[in-house]
C-alpha cells in the first residue's frame, strides 16, 4: 500500500528527471520488490517521454491494486507480464522432462509433466476438475494436486493404476502443501464409460478440462487386452473408438471450455501416416472449434533411447524424416 502511494504521488510529477530519480530511489531505498515490480521499474526508467513514463507506472500501480482474471483461469492480467513460464508460441522447445517428485519416465508412452503443467494453469482455475481419459503413470493428476485443482484419471489396467497411486502417493508426500485437491481413479474402458454416470457418483455434473493422450494407435502395444486402444486392428477401428470416446466426454465438459489432444503420427511400411490429423477431425465432429494446433519437440523417447545412429540410418535407408515432434490440439467446446 505504502508502495502504491508513493507511485501515485510520483505520476502527478511533470518533471521526467525528477520521476525517474524517485523511481530510483523506490528501486534501491529499503521497498520489498518482487521481480515483476522491479521489471517494471526498469522499463520506467528506460522509457524517452514523459507520457511513456507516466503510462507505464499507471499500468504498475493497477497491477499492484487489481486482479483481473478471465473465465478460464487463474491468471492476473493485470500482471501479466509476471507470467513468463507460461508458453504462448504454438512451437514448444523443450529441452528435457521435469522429473521432479512422483514424475519419472518409467512407464512407456507417458507425457512430460510440462504438458499438463501448461494446459492446466492456462484452462481451469483453482478448484476446478479435469478429466483424463489416459490415466497412465498418474502425469496430469499429480500436476492437479500440485496446482490445487481436482483431477479424475481412468485407465483400463489395474496394474497401471497401482502404478499411478504410488507415484501420485510419492509426489504429495514431496510436495506437501495446503492443498485440498480431490483425485479421483476409475478402473474402466475410457471409450465406453458412462461419463455422466460416474460425475454423479463423485458428486458433480461437468468438468472443465478434458486432456486426451491416447495410445499412438499401435506404435507401442500397452497390453493384451482387446479393448485397449492401442490393440486395435485397423487405423479406421481406432478412430472409430476414438470417435466414441469424444462423444462421451464431451457430454460432460462445460460449453465454452477446452480439450485438449495429445497425439504423433505414424511411420509403417514406408507410409507417413497423419494419425494426428486424423484424429483431430474426430474431435471436430462434435462442434469443437480449433484453437490451436501446437508442436512440440521430443528429443528421445523411452522406444529410442540409444538408437539414433540406427534411426538415422533407418531414415537414410527408407526416404523418411525421424519423428521429432507431436501435436497439441486445442479446442473449446462450442
Amino acid at each position: 500500500m505504502i508502495l502504491q502511494q508513493e507511485l501515485k504521488e510520483i505520476v502527478k510529477i511533470n518533471d521526467l528527471v525528477k520521476i525517474k530519480s524517485n523511481m530510483k530511489n523506490i528501486k534501491n531505498n529499503g521497498f520489498d520488490l518482487d521481480g515483476y515490480v522491479l521489471k517494471e521499474i526498469e522499463q520506467i526508467l528506460n522509457t524517452q517521454t514523459i507520457e511513456r513514463t507516466k503510462y507505464y507506472i499507471n499500468r504498475l500501480i493497477k497491477g499492484l491494486s487489481e486482479v483481473r482474471t478471465n473465465k478460464v483461469n487463474d491468471i492476473n492480467l493485470a500482471r501479466w507480464k509476471e507470467y513468463d513460464d507460461i508458453i504462448t508460441d504454438s512451437l514448444w522447445i523443450l529441452d528435457k522432462r521435469d522429473s521432479s517428485g512422483g514424475h519419472n519416465a518409467n512407464y512407456w508412452g507417458n507425457f512430460i509433466p510440462q504438458i499438463p503443467n501448461q494446459l492446466i494453469r492456462r484452462y481451469t482455475k483453482e478448484k476446478e476438475w479435469v478429466l483424463d481419459a489416459f490415466l497412465g503413470s498418474g502425469t496430469t493428476l499429480m500436476e492437479c494436486n500440485r496446482l490445487n485443482r481436482n483431477g479424475i484419471g481412468i485407465e483400463l489396467q489395474p496394474e497401471v493404476i497401482e502404478l499411478a497411486k504410488n507415484n501420485i502417493i510419492n509426489d504429495a508426500s514431496i510436495y506437501n502443501n495446503d492443498n485440498k485437491a480431490r483425485i479421483e481413479i476409475i478402473n474402466a474402458n475410457s471409450v465406453n464409460l458412462d461419463y455422466k454416470n460416474k460425475l454423479n457418483e463423485i458428486g458433480i455434473e461437468k468438468v472443465q478440462l478434458i486432456i486426451l493422450h491416447p495410445p499412438y494407435w499401435d506404435i507401442i502395444r500397452f497390453s493384451e487386452d482387446s479393448q485397449d486402444l492401442s490393440n486395435a486392428k485397423t487405423l479406421e477401428d481406432f478412430l472409430s473408438q476414438m470417435n466414441k470416446l469424444i462423444a462421451n466426454v464431451t457430454k460432460v465438459l462445460d460449453k465454452n471450455r477446452y480439450l485438449a489432444l495429445v497425439i504423433s503420427d505414424k511411420y509403417e511400411n514406408g507410409e507417413w501416416i497423419p494419425l494426428g490429423f486424423r484424429t483431430m477431425q474426430e474431435v471436430l465432429k462434435y462442434g469443437y472449434i480449433l484453437k490451436s494446433t501446437i508442436i512440440k519437440n521430443f528429443e528421445e523417447t523411452k522406444a529410442k533411447l540409444n538408437q539414433k545412429e540406427l534411426w538415422r540410418y533407418r531414415a537414410l535407408v527408407g526416404g523418411f524424416y525421424v519423428f521429432k515432434h507431436e501435436y497439441i490440439f486445442l479446442f473449446e467446446k462450442g
